[in-house]
């Protein structure tokens, strides 16, 4: 099959085309069909990492679960978002993060509509925040911003998103796209007038020329310049003014 063609498959018993190369995920929201997700974000490459999107697919004679951010469509599959072993498999995830992030309350809506009312059986664990180690913040923070100065460190029950060696990472810019991205809301940012703390580090914010308007962090600017070549000057005017 060449690249660029045409797939047909059936998905929740619907008849489909879509482009080789799609994956289901991107397929069942151009049809309406609604699929949850943690850590799937149209910024940056999907990872698979939070198992919320999986759906039940059935291959010649072999059916297996997979995660639809990942799995690309073929021909004459059949996709199903909403059976009964995806919907265990979800809430047995859900129960698990939830779990993990007990205080979440994105969690607690999302576990709403899978229908857990009751709070999981696993012993909910007090020091991981509303971390559910989806990876965007990392992925947005190296592939979109190109900084890299957050990712994941120690191993196991106690791997975490944070900057190297706990320290205060001297490559942050303080644009915040982390925080942005973060699904759960676990990335705290605090911006008040002239100053931004993230990452245990405060900021000073750029006031734009024409307005006044506090907009960006100095630092950001600043990489911006250096990246691009644009001065300084051309920077320090806020969008709404430009």
């Amino acid at each position: 099959m060449k690249v660029g063609e045409m797939v047909n498959f059936i998905i929740d018993g619907k008849k489909v085309e879509a482009e080789e190369g799609a994956t289901v995920l991107q397929v069942a929201r151009a049809n309406n069909i609604p699929i949850p997700t943690l850590c799937c974000h149209e910024s940056v490459s999907p990872t698979g990492s939070c198992r919320m999107c999986v759906v039940e697919v059935k291959k010649g004679k072999r059916t297996r679960i997979v995660t639809s951010c990942l799995y690309p469509v073929d021909e004459g599959i059949v996709v199903d978002t909403n059976s009964e072993r995806v919907k265990n498999v979800r809430k047995l995830v859900m129960q698990l993060l939830m779990a993990r992030c007990p205080e979440s309350d994105v969690l607690q809506d999302m576990a709403k509509e899978l229908g857990i009312e009751k709070q999981p059986a696993f012993h909910p664990e007090t020091d991981k925040g509303k971390c559910v180690l989806c990876r965007l913040c990392v992925k947005a923070c190296e592939d979109v911003v190109g900084v890299s100065a957050i990712g994941l460190v120690a191993r196991g029950k106690k791997k975490a998103v944070g900057t190297p060696f706990a320290e205060d990472s001297m490559v942050c810019i303080g644009c915040g796209a982390c925080a942005y991205i973060c699904p759960t809301e676990h990335i705290v940012m605090e911006s008040f007038g002239t100053r931004r703390k993230i990452w245990g580090r405060t900021f000073k914010m750029q006031a734009c020329d024409k307005c006044g308007r506090y907009f960006a962090p100095v630092d950001q600017l600043k990489f911006i310049s250096q990246k691009t070549g644009t001065p300084m000057t051309e920077l320090a005017t806020c969008i709404s003014c430009k």
